[in-house]
């Protein structure tokens, strides 16, 4: 039971345009900063560390916080926790926007990542929430077409502002957008919450859902820079998972429990959860690894690596509000399964492409491969959202959201890590071998080996010159070549294990808990 108003034409255009208007601005500033992030290291003198902690400390708390943020939505009044997130993500991104260095920077974005805990599982349960069953796959298509069109915007925005030197605006573009979904929500949208909003808060399952999720994502985020064996990665993440571990006992044990354990029988809930463990592990490493080889390998500008994804982008604009009422009618199953299924198709395609010409020949290397990934995608992204939404009834909405964010995340982190440190070991195995047949001097080639974890940003020594500077560059771009051809066959497996997934699991009709 919840307390929900009804809902209108015209509130209800006022609910998406609120929605969509706030996670379109959490999404392209993540697109949009991985891509300026070289000309925000010149400004503001930021060491490799500093960057891997600008992108990481936002990362940090969003995956902590998530499903705290969405269960709270469920409790307070779902429009006042998603007003609170946009206000503190508005703030937030006005810090980071001034920030005169890395550390406040840091700071800032650590302040975000709260905001967006808030805001991100709030923009999905408000419009549960407010649509009807039968309206709800279509809006949540609307919001998927919406928000993933403005990720792959994303960076091709922030490289044209990258090469402007306006890095800050990525962070300025945010007041625009905050303010527009704050005037909708306060003027147009009525309140909408739990009837178990008067209820005692579940703040110890709160706390250690916090702790495990800040030991796993810390563990996984900091594995890169300190290694597999580091003391403070293997602490955390057995913290983390101690912490989790603990939660599911508090869980069972309350009478008002943060996450209802019993969400988990059902089985559409947890097969979809379990496909964005798969799929959205793949997407985050792959299209990572994707656009590394773009601008590092290939050659492409920061703007053509941009545009390079920008068909994908078109076919989600173009298809998920049709697919997603269509799922609404039909059932989301099917669209599951074969959705994953040609995801891994273009993942394959993306691995068979070598060494190519630069971005004159993206027609015929990259871009079949996008549009086979990006129909997938686009088969998948909203069906997905309504089987995790239509699984649970709407008094949930805010933490099934917040569930399926978390898990979202979650993945994230888990896929660079792990198939990251793969592709590092693949790239120096290969350096290393291919480097035992040029004869070049000890300190050279020392050099060289050294950089075996930066992958595509590997560079040859200035004291190699000629012939030689040219076969090294070569060695270095085959063995980056070896590694991200492994990549994409790893997140085309994940992606078709997602669609068995999707098969066995999600029920052709919907059935709440």
């Amino acid at each position: 039971m919840q307390y929900q108003p009804q809902t209108d034409e015209a509130t209800g255009k006022w609910v998406l345009v609120s929605a969509t208007t706030a996670s379109a601005m959490a999404f392209i500033d993540g697109s949009a900063l991985n891509v300026v992030l070289p000309s925000l290291q010149r400004d503001l003198g930021a060491t490799a560390t500093d960057l891997l902690w600008i992108l990481n400390a936002y990362l940090l708390f969003l995956a902590s916080l998530t499903l705290l943020g969405g269960t709270l939505g469920d409790r307070l009044g779902r429009k006042k926790v998603f007003m609170w997130g946009i206000g503190l993500f508005m703030l937030a991104s006005l810090g980071c926007g001034l920030a005169p260095s890395p550390a406040l920077l840091i700071l800032a974005r650590a302040v975000q990542g709260v905001g967006g805990a808030l805001m991100v599982p709030g923009s999905l349960a408000i419009i549960s929430s407010y649509f009807k069953k039968e309206e709800r796959g279509q809006a949540i298509g609307t919001w998927s077409a919406v928000t993933t069109m403005v990720t792959m915007v994303g960076p091709a925005l922030g490289g044209f502002l990258a090469d402007l030197g306006w890095w800050r605006a990525v962070f300025f573009l945010n007041l625009p957008l905050g303010l527009l979904a704050l005037l909708a929500l306060y003027f147009k949208v009525p309140e909408s919450r739990s009837s178990t909003g008067g209820k005692p808060m579940d703040w110890l399952g709160a706390l250690l859902a916090i702790l495990g999720l800040a030991g796993i994502t810390y563990g996984f985020i900091s594995m890169p820079e300190l290694g597999f064996r580091s003391i403070a990665v293997a602490g955390t993440l057995v913290v983390g998972a101690l912490a989790l571990l603990l939660f599911v006992w508090v869980e069972a044990k309350s009478n008002q429990p943060m996450v209802p354990l019993q969400l988990f029988r059902n089985s559409t809930f947890s097969g979809a959860n379990l496909l964005t463990l798969l799929l959205y592990g793949a997407l985050n490493v792959g299209l990572f690894i994707l656009v590394l080889n773009l601008v590092q390998v290939q050659q492409y500008s920061q703007l053509q690596a941009g545009l390079a994804t920008l068909p994908f982008a078109l076919l989600l604009m173009l298809c998920s509000r049709r697919v997603g009422k269509l799922a609404g009618t039909y059932g989301p199953r099917w669209f599951l399964i074969v959705g994953p299924a040609l995801v891994a198709v273009g993942f394959v395609l993306l691995g068979q492409v070598e060494q190519a010409a630069g971005f004159a020949n993206y027609w015929h290397t990259y871009l079949p491969g996008v549009l086979v990934f990006g129909a997938g995608m686009a088969l998948t992204v909203a069906p997905l959202t309504t089987a995790v939404m239509g699984a649970v009834e709407d008094a949930l909405a805010g933490t099934a959201s917040g569930v399926n964010n978390a898990v979202s995340r979650t993945a994230g982190v888990l896929s660079i890590a792990v198939v990251g440190a793969m592709a590092v070991a693949t790239f120096g195995q290969e350096l290393q071998a291919s480097m035992a047949s040029i004869n070049l001097g000890a300190p050279a080639t020392q050099e060289i080996l050294a950089q075996a974890d930066q992958l595509g940003g590997a560079t040859v020594p200035e004291q190699v010159q000629g012939a030689q500077r040219v076969q090294v560059q070569q060695v270095l771009d085959a063995a980056f070549l070896e590694a991200y051809t492994l990549v994409m066959h790893i997140c085309a497996a994940l992606a078709l294990l997602a669609a068995v997934a999707a098969f066995f699991l999600v029920s052709p009709q919907e059935r709440q808990l």
